[in-house]
């Protein structure tokens, strides 16, 4: 099987019956199906811990303004993350390469709350932090040492990391979201952007969409989708909008939609 970083891709669909310890279930919310996916137990393909795909319409032609498809994203990424405390969003990717631009897009319209250590300019608002880190080539800093040290300044009781994923499956490709409570753990074992509660020493959670799937098995060759611009800008916006909404239940989608333009 290709790579892929799709956690439902591993397990639904196939002829043989689960393994044990991994347990799949499957949902619709009005335009949206929701597949649920807990591991829980460790020497699988995928770490243990629990993982949401919502799979839509192309998100080429969805946005922050999507309220239906926002609010039923943010409340499987809020039932992932602790209740109440300091949140840092890091935008992991590229920007100069479009299909390795998700995260840092989606920070430019995450609603930041929190500034110099002081405190919420709203109260009732959640404090969050919004961090682009760039990549080592630019920086001469890995990810890890720029997680670290942000987390090591901010204390925040979660981090959300926003990535660009793999699916084995084309059609898949800028039509489906992804949320774990494993941390960012790409499925390559020798990628270089593991962030994990145990690299970080606070709760990470992983959110992405699939821009990318390798075009044969081994190959280096990797397809995108057609409308990939698209994908990524509407994308980024649909993925900020779930998270600001996630994160400060108090707003609706418009206000958000209004404070973020």
């Amino acid at each position: 099987m290709r790579t892929t970083d799709m956690a439902d891709e591993l397990f639904s669909g196939a002829a043989q019956p689960l393994p044990a310890g991994v347990r799949l279930a499957t949902a619709r919310h009005g335009g949206v199906t929701v597949t649920r996916v807990e591991i829980a137990r460790e020497g699988l393909s995928r770490p243990r811990g629990r993982y949401v795909t919502l799979e839509m319409p192309s998100v080429s032609v969805l946005d922050e303004r999507d309220a239906a498809v926002i609010e039923v994203c943010a409340r499987e990424l809020r039932a992932l993350l602790p209740p109440e405390g300091p949140v840092l969003v890091l935008g992991v990717g590229n920007r100069r390469i479009t299909a390795d631009a998700l995260g840092p897009r989606t920070v430019q319209r995450i609603l930041v709350t929190m500034g110099a250590g002081a405190a919420p300019p709203v109260r009732g608002l959640r404090p969050v932090a919004a961090v682009a880190p760039g990549v080592a080539a630019a920086t001469g800093l890995s990810l890890q040492q720029l997680a670290a040290a942000l987390v090591g300044q901010l204390h925040p009781a979660a981090v959300i990391c926003v990535d660009s994923l793999c699916s084995a499956e084309g059609q898949r490709l800028g039509r489906t979201v992804q949320f774990s409570d494993t941390g960012l753990y790409p499925a390559q074992a020798d990628h270089t952007r593991h962030l994990t509660r145990d690299t970080l020493g606070v709760p990470v959670v992983a959110a992405g969409i699939p821009t990318l799937m390798q075009a044969q098995e081994g190959a280096d060759l990797v397809v995108t989708p057609r409308a990939l611009d698209s994908v990524i800008a509407h994308g980024a916006a649909l993925l900020a909008g779930s998270v600001n909404r996630a994160l400060q239940p108090r707003l609706t989608v418009q206000q958000l939609c209004w404070l973020t333009g």
